[in-house]
């Protein structure tokens, strides 16, 4: 006989009790054992948040081997992948395996389908038997072992236009080009803090076509490479070299950039921290900041907003909108120099 699960997972809590997963320190993996209302996945991938993966690998001195272990050890002691100092986690793909009583039938999946999780491994209950790869350049490793969804757990189906890979790549920031579609409007200016990222370049082209000729999309990157990968896709009104990290810098040239106006929205894709200030002073008063990257501190963004004066609406990236999936798996249909790039980046 089945169990009976929480809508949320909280079944799966172990400790502390009263939290859900996602805040949760330890949840049961035990993947013999499937609730009515969960979706057992086989696992083959996990896309790693990009601030995690850059805190793992730089404590583990970019060793591979290391990382593994890493990965392994937080999986093993909290019962899913969540960065115990970024608290972030990431997105699998995988393969349907069974699907609980209280679902059959009434979703939109069977075993056998490929799909995408949309919901963030720091709140997915996850087994990993072995780590069979550790791609370092792309925050992707390969493994064996299993994942569960839970009935409110989003995902998407693997398209069959699009490899594996590449939807893998891009659905791990799909909530950020959906959000980039519907907070400027036309004729407005936007600035894209970490401007060559997977996400940046996502959000310029959905930026870019909201705000039309008349608006301008600006983008900023420390690395001088980067920035011509980025200039090469035609998404951006202009690019410009600055560290993020050094906001009265960024705030010269980001100004400089538009005219000497500030920006009405910005959009922070950066995976360092300390980035928060150069996203809220170029933005006008009663302007969006849209802080997307994982190393964003509340207390940072919010303290040094009062402390500046600046009157700003100030959005957490919300790793959901409606229709995100397809919003970006649209973008790589729609634009063939993004998706060249991701396939020489991320496949």
């Amino acid at each position: 006989m089945e169990l009976s699960g929480n809508k949320y997972g909280a079944h799966r809590v172990i400790e502390p009790r009263g939290v859900l997963t996602q805040a949760a320190a330890r949840i049961d993996n035990d993947m013999s054992k499937l609730y009515d209302n969960e979706i057992l996945c086989d696992v083959s991938s996990l896309n790693i948040d990009s601030a995690s993966f850059t805190q793992i690998e730089q404590a583990c001195g970019h060793d591979e081997a290391k990382i593994a272990r890493m990965i392994m050890d937080i999986v093993n002691e909290r019962g899913k992948m969540q960065n115990p100092v970024t608290g972030s986690g990431g997105m699998f793909i995988g393969t349907v395996s069974r699907i609980g009583s209280k679902l059959d039938g009434k979703i939109d999946l069977a075993p056998g389908d490929r799909i995408g999780s949309l919901v963030s491994l720091s709140l997915t209950p996850l087994k990993i038997d072995e780590i069979t790869a550790v791609h370092s350049s792309i925050d992707r490793v390969d493994i064996k072992g299993q994942a569960v969804l839970f009935e409110t757990g989003l995902y998407a189906k693997l398209p069959d236009d699009i490899s594996e890979p590449l939807a893998l790549a891009a659905l791990d920031v799909a909530g950020a080009p959906a959000q980039a579609r519907k907070l400027p409007k036309e004729g407005e200016s936007v600035l894209i803090l970490g401007a060559s990222g997977k996400s940046g370049v996502l959000c310029a082209w959905e930026a870019l076509k909201k705000v039309g000729p008349a608006g301008k999309v600006v983008g900023i990157d420390l690395d001088p490479e980067s920035l011509e990968l980025a200039r090469g896709l035609d998404i951006y009104t202009e690019l410009i070299s600055a560290d993020c990290q050094k906001p009265a810098e960024v705030l010269e040239k980001a100004l400089a950039a538009n005219e000497g106006r500030e920006y009405d929205v910005s959009i922070c894709c950066v995976n360092a921290p300390a980035c928060e200030m150069s996203a809220i002073l170029p933005v006008r008063d009663g302007g969006i900041v849209y802080f997307f990257s994982m190393a964003t501190s509340f207390t940072r963004a919010a303290l040094g907003a009062e402390g500046c004066g600046k009157d700003v609406d100030m959005m957490i990236g919300n790793g959901y909108t409606k229709g995100h999936a397809e919003i970006t798996l649209d973008v790589l249909r729609e634009n063939r120099k993004i998706r060249e790039l991701f396939d020489r980046k991320y496949v």
